[in-house]
């Protein structure tokens, strides 16, 4: 029978390192902006200038950094995995590698960590990127997103990552943790808004034909994005509230639902708000979304844009 016992071991054994092998080469990790610069050089450019960037050297010195890190039991601010969630790009070279702070909010903070898909998303083939056909370039960005990038165009999901640590509310951080934070005196913006905090300082809008310009989004443009943001508020600060277990941390979070409620619920003429306002879930958000597409909602009262002079 030992012999049976052995080969079944070992099948066993081998079946669970293929498994984990599985695993861990579907996980995803960070390459860090310089991965980026290669190709998107006047992107990165704009975002050495920005606050996250200058962040990097400046935030694990802070007295008050130094403190809020100290309530949840950790050391530097680097070190410690709740604050390097939000303020830094854990940049590693390979699965099972310990990951180290390497830069402050950069690009793969919005646009998806690039291990699985930045080989995809400028694989040109044998075309030049000047002259790449529309197929072939259709079927490598549905491969890259595919792969967990998300493009500058997925204004939803980019707003899913701002208002998940603008709103103290990421869903991979403990909520108890979080409410630690808040209790302490953790700075939180109730007031976030995706249009005055992106098409300020952080703008990066270099886009064909003339790739040399920022481009400043339009009025309906802004618009559009208004809503989409809201609505991702919605749905970040509902299932915040839903996890939330401490008062003040609840209160923080329904403070930010009906506040995006109020701005929804003053946009006129598309269905889907209602659906997302009677129930705020991530698929209700994506319809709307999907359906405000192509329309101009600037006069209407929900999108009530913020001043140009008020951009961050």
């Amino acid at each position: 029978m030992r012999p049976m016992i052995s080969f079944v071991s070992f099948t066993l054994g081998l079946v669970l390192s293929l498994s984990m092998h599985s695993v861990r080469a579907a996980e995803h990790y960070y390459k860090g902006p310089k991965a980026c610069e290669e190709c998107h050089e006047s992107e990165v450019g704009v975002w050495k200038k920005t606050r996250h960037a200058k962040s990097y050297k400046k935030f694990h010195k802070s007295k008050e950094a130094k403190r809020l890190s100290k309530v949840l039991r950790g050391k530097s601010p680097k070190k410690n995995p709740v604050c390097t969630k939000c303020h830094y790009t854990m940049v590693t070279k390979k699965v099972g590698k310990k990951p180290r702070a390497r830069a402050g909010t950069s690009c793969e903070s919005c646009h998806g960590a690039a291990s699985e898909w930045l080989d995809i998303h400028k694989d040109f083939g044998a075309y030049k990127e000047n002259n790449e056909p529309p197929k072939h370039r259709a079927k490598r960005l549905a491969a890259a997103r595919k792969a967990g990038m998300i493009y500058s165009s997925m204004h939803f999901e980019i707003a899913e990552n701002c208002m998940s640590c603008h709103g103290l509310a990421r869903p991979d951080i403990d909520a108890s943790k979080l409410a630690k934070l808040l209790e302490n005196k953790h700075p939180v913006k109730r007031e976030f808004e995706l249009v005055r905090y992106s098409q300020g300082s952080v703008r990066h809008r270099f886009y064909k034909p003339d790739v040399s310009q920022n481009k400043k989004m339009t009025q309906v443009e802004m618009a559009r994005l208004y809503v989409t943001g809201q609505a991702a508020k919605l749905v970040s600060a509902s299932a915040a509230v839903k996890r939330a277990k401490d008062a003040a941390y609840r209160n923080l979070q329904v403070d930010r639902v009906e506040s995006a409620r109020k701005a929804l619920g003053a946009v006129r003429g598309i269905p889907a708000v209602a659906a997302l306002l009677a129930s705020p879930s991530r698929q209700a958000a994506l319809t709307l979304v999907g359906a405000s597409r192509g329309k101009d909602l600037s006069g209407q009262g929900g999108s009530a844009l913020p001043s140009k002079g008020t951009f961050k």
